[in-house]
């Protein structure tokens, strides 16, 4: 076993590819990006080959870079996942999916005893976050996200649905009498309630509305867009968001949409990093089209 590399240097190498930064790679693994670097440095003597350039302000990975990510990520993934089958003491673990906080209290819990019942074995567990979500994070098996095509060699991608998105109001909203018959340029007068992880979404709508984006008045901004959409319901203005989040909502009447949705070029998929190969994602996807379908 001399041949192989010390296993330090190998972490810092998979993690600083990953991330595509020394910095986050240093964070992660909780010592200095200096520290990541002299890794790096002392992987690459032994190796004989540059595993990284400079591009920009970060770092490119060379073809030799590339096959190490590759062989790193892979045996890695394997042995964070032996090892949580080992601490579970069980043969199969959990299956982990990610998704948004919006995304798991306004369409995936009211279904998931549903899916429970239909999918005993799957035996989910739900890793949340309102962040940018990252479907190579490890410990996930499958990540359920918007996202615009191309999808990366290294994901196997479910498509599962259009997003379409559109304005929400409630009826407690102060302009609603007159919002609610009004024609869509009628928003350009109004304080529009966004996100600010997602600060296109306003614009694209317009743009297709035919209408000036240059025109568009934002007012409160989110982080999240789960407290958008609370504060849309608490009447607090008007907000953009994916039709599927609030359906709930339009059902019962506590948000009305009187300009409807269109459809954007992202799709809702599930995401599986290809290296892990569980055929409890395709299962979980055909039952997650299912549930699309239905409504």
């Amino acid at each position: 076993m001399s041949d192989l590399p010390p296993l330090n240097a190998l972490r810092a190498f998979e993690a600083a590819a990953r991330l595509g930064s020394v910095s986050k790679a240093g964070e992660e693994l909780f010592v200095t990006h200096g520290a990541v670097s002299r890794q790096i440095r002392a992987l690459e003597e032994q190796l004989g080959v540059v595993l990284f350039v400079r591009e920009g302000r970060g770092l490119a990975l060379t073809e030799a870079g590339v096959r190490l990510r590759d062989a790193s990520a892979e045996a890695f993934e394997r042995l964070r996942s032996t090892c949580a089958d080992l601490k579970r003491g069980t043969r199969e673990a959990p299956f982990v999916l990610g998704c948004s906080g919006s995304l798991l209290a306004r369409w995936f819990i009211p279904r998931l005893d549903r899916l429970n019942r239909e999918l005993p074995d799957l035996r989910l567990s739900l890793s949340t976050s309102e962040g940018e979500l990252d479907p190579r994070r490890p410990g996930l098996n499958a990540t359920l996200l918007f996202a615009e095509p191309e999808h990366p060699s290294d994901m196997q991608v479910y498509s599962l649905a259009a997003e379409c998105i559109g304005p929400v109001l409630s009826p407690r909203y102060a302009g609603f009498a007159h919002l609610v018959h009004a024609p869509a340029a009628a928003l350009l007068h109004e304080p529009l309630l966004h996100t600010v992880s997602r600060p296109q979404a306003w614009p694209a709508w317009a743009q297709r509305h035919g209408l000036l984006t240059d025109q568009l008045t934002f007012g409160a901004g989110f982080e999240h867009l789960y407290y958008l959409l609370e504060a849309a319901v608490a009447g607090l203005g008007v907000a953009i968001a994916p039709k599927l989040l609030v359906e709930g909502d339009l059902a019962t009447g506590r948000l009305v949409a009187p300009w409807g949705f269109v459809e954007t070029g992202a799709r809702l998929a599930l995401w599986v990093p290809g290296r892990l190969a569980d055929p409890r994602a395709q299962r979980l996807a055909e039952w997650l089209r299912l549930q699309l379908e239905e409504g």
